[in-house]
């Protein structure tokens, strides 16, 4: 299927289509501006996050771009200027919060829901996208990839969860590093200090990548769902508390009917040698 993907007098901004019936993936498709992320563009990922959510047969969803730059962030041509500059304290807060172009509340939903989300970055991936890229559950690297945040050359932060989701992914040793010292990282960097989860060859990218998502769409959806609930509290709780969540998760899970009926696969396939 393909949904409605951008204006028609110009090239769409977003490519929605769906892979193997179960893989919803979503191509940044502005090359020319260096994918950045327009307010159509933006318009465009929240129907599909929302049309991911909202479909049981969809199992995962990847978002990829192409061209040189994964992408260069918010398109800046569409704010800004002598206009655009807030005067108060308070205007700039609330922007930050209920950004027109809807950014974090995106992001805030696609870390919130029980799907997995994938980011592939093939190249240059900086500003908001690595923002997005954040809020994602996989962030996959090719080995030409690498990642910054630019912010920091107009004297500000990363404020659309930059800050906060990157220190709680790779803590605030790196932090420092990408935000405060504003220094680049390349994609083997990355993989080292847990920005990404795998980098890989470029000649084999794409397949990789969709290989990976096949792997992932075979996963029980209610387990996939669950752990997402439960890392996320862990993470912010002592380990007696962290034990008690993945107990009281996993009450609900084997309780499901679905258990038993893989267990017992399992146990019959050992039966016959297949088991491993």
């Amino acid at each position: 299927m393909i949904l409605e993907t951008g204006l028609m007098s110009e090239e769409p901004h977003l490519l929605v289509e769906t892979v193997d019936d179960t893989i919803l993936v979503a191509t940044f498709n502005r090359p020319d501006k260096l994918n950045a992320m327009s307010n159509e563009l933006m318009r465009l990922l929240e129907e599909a996050v929302d049309h991911y959510r909202e479909t049981p047969e969809l199992k995962v969803m990847l978002i990829k771009s192409h061209g040189r730059y994964f992408s260069s962030g918010a398109d800046l041509r569409e704010g800004g200027g002598a206009k655009g500059f807030p005067t108060r304290g308070s205007q700039i807060r609330e922007t930050h919060r209920r950004l027109p172009s809807g950014m974090r509340r995106v992001w805030d939903e696609m870390e919130g829901m029980e799907k997995p989300f994938v980011v592939a970055h093939h190249a240059r991936c900086v500003g908001g996208s690595l923002e997005m890229s954040l809020s994602c559950d996989f962030r996959l690297a090719a080995k030409s990839a690498s990642y910054a945040f630019p912010e920091a050359k107009f004297g500000v932060l990363p404020a659309t969860n930059g800050v906060s989701r990157l220190v709680r992914i790779v803590g605030t040793h790196w932090a420092r590093w990408m935000i405060t010292a504003n220094m680049p990282v390349d994609a083997d960097e990355a993989r080292m200090m847990g920005l990404v989860h795998k980098v890989y060859p470029d000649e084999t990218f794409e397949e990789d990548v969709l290989a990976f998502c096949r792997h992932l769409a075979k996963q029980d959806s209610e387990m996939v769902g669950a752990s997402k609930v439960a890392i996320e509290l862990a993470k912010d709780l002592p380990a007696h508390q962290a034990a008690s969540v993945e107990r009281l998760v996993n009450s609900s899970l084997m309780l499901s009917p679905h258990y038993k009926d893989l267990m017992m696969a399992h146990v019959a396939s050992i039966g016959k040698g297949k088991g491993g």
